[in-house]
């Protein structure tokens, strides 16, 4: 048994037993990976996947434990990996990131800048995806480090920790009769046109929740996972616009009105993602330190071990 079969095998399986999909992935043939599939079960005795004619069908329940230790194997391969480029190219290489839009907008660019400045020879690739996604990348090791707000602590693979709250805002043009009031409520802004997140972005989750509790039906005419663009519709008129604080710090402003919500939708929570097991080279705890001054790197090398809870943030 090699690598190579292990590789396919785990491909295979993440590629919901598409071996086309996966000789794709792998910059391979469709044959050559199911050859190599075959000769692993062959050599195993036991079969890792079910069959219909030539094509997969399902995993089998020996073959569910051959995944696991796959898995672990890979893992390890990918640390050892990781220590050799530590040790041996004197922390130069490539950082992969992970995140959402809102956070490669507003939240990164200075700890990147700061990172650069330390580490030189780090390269960063930086890739902007959905919540869920972002976990994925994290998982299959696309990403060494992920940062979104919803989904990433509900994967059992992860170690996620909590970086900083953040509340959503209104966003409104000063003309607006809204503007005048310092504090808003929920009746105010049920009947309004609204501009906000795509339900799986920034906290939308938390601005239905509130709504739906108290029985009201929002009326949001345009829905989008950039924060900048609902800026832009505001300013177009639109409607008034529900966007993370975040997007609003660097905005020179001006024309919009800005109001707090977050005694209406309360406080979110940005996270942090490593893959449980994963080995951190110098710089992914440099910069996960930058985010935030809660995360250092004992901290978080005991949360990898899984030795610390949230609340110990």
């Amino acid at each position: 048994m090699n690598l190579h079969q292990f590789r396919f095998v785990q491909e295979a399986a993440r590629r919901n037993l598409n071996l086309t999909e996966a000789a794709k992935a792998l910059h391979t043939s469709q044959p050559g990976v199911s050859k190599a599939i075959i000769e692993l079960e062959d050599e195993l005795g036991v079969d890792i996947f079910a069959r219909h004619g030539k094509r997969l069908k399902r995993i089998t329940e020996p073959g569910q434990h051959v995944l696991k230790s796959i898995e672990l194997i890979m893992r390890e391969v990918g640390n050892l990996k990781r220590i050799g480029e530590q040790f041996s190219a004197q922390d130069s290489g490539t950082l992969s990131i992970a995140t959402t839009h809102t956070q490669a907008r507003y939240v990164l660019p200075l700890p990147v800048a700061k990172l650069r400045e330390a580490y030189p020879k780090v390269n960063i690739s930086l890739h902007q995806a959905t919540p869920h996604e972002v976990a994925r990348m994290v998982i299959d090791e696309v990403a060494e480090i992920g940062m979104a707000t919803e989904s990433l602590a509900d994967y059992p693979d992860l170690v996620t920790l909590p970086c900083y709250e953040w509340q959503h805002v209104l966003v409104m043009p000063s003309a607006h009769p809204l503007a005048q009031k310092e504090r808003i409520g929920l009746d105010d802004i049920a009947h309004e046109s609204l501009v906000t997140y795509h339900p799986s972005f920034t906290g939308r989750g938390k601005i239905d929740q509130a709504f739906a509790a108290r029985k009201l039906q929002p009326r949001i005419v345009l829905e989008a996972i950039d924060s900048d663009v609902i800026k832009t519709y505001v300013r177009l008129g639109l409607g008034i616009g529900i966007v993370a604080e975040m997007a609003m710090r660097d905005d020179p402003l001006g024309d919009l009105v800005v109001r707090p919500l977050g005694h209406l939708f309360g406080q979110s929570v940005a996270r942090v993602a490593f893959k449980r097991g994963a080995y951190l080279r110098n710089f992914v705890f440099k910069f996960a330190e930058l985010l935030s001054d809660r995360l250092n790197r004992e901290l978080i090398s005991r949360a990898m071990t899984g030795h610390v809870n949230d609340y110990e943030l």
